[in-house]
């Protein structure tokens, strides 16, 4: 099974980077406003998850530069499953306000993102 795993993710990788949505253009201004605005922003994810290239797709196409982090790097697994609540990606970490939100669904990420910087 994991050997599958491993074929099904570099396929969808190998699709990712031949079809690869256009980066976004913005003005120098607006692309300094978006990054000083994504910088408490942090996508917990795995390279070859189909939802997380999902997510990854939709930073491109909205010219978002948004840190991520492999979740299966111990250090962040455990980040994760502690302060998230469970080991599951995507994870948007939104820290905002004195506070952190844990959002998880590709569908809701990539929603949050778009009411945000659309």
């Amino acid at each position: 099974m994991r050997a599958l795993r491993w074929i099904v993710g570099r396929g969808i990788l190998g699709l990712n980077a031949v079809f690869a949505p256009k980066k976004a253009q913005h003005s120098a201004e607006r692309q300094a406003w978006l990054d000083q605005q994504t910088q408490t922003l942090t996508l917990y994810q795995y390279e070859a998850c189909p939802f997380c290239v999902k997510v990854r797709r939709a930073l491109r196409r909205q010219g978002l530069n948004i840190k991520t982090v492999d979740a299966k790097q111990a250090e962040h697994k455990a980040v994760l499953a502690e302060q998230g609540g469970k080991v599951q990606v995507p994870c948007l970490r939104i820290a905002e306000n004195n506070e952190v939100q844990w959002m998880y669904e590709s569908s809701s990420i990539i929603q949050y993102l778009e009411q945000r910087f659309a």
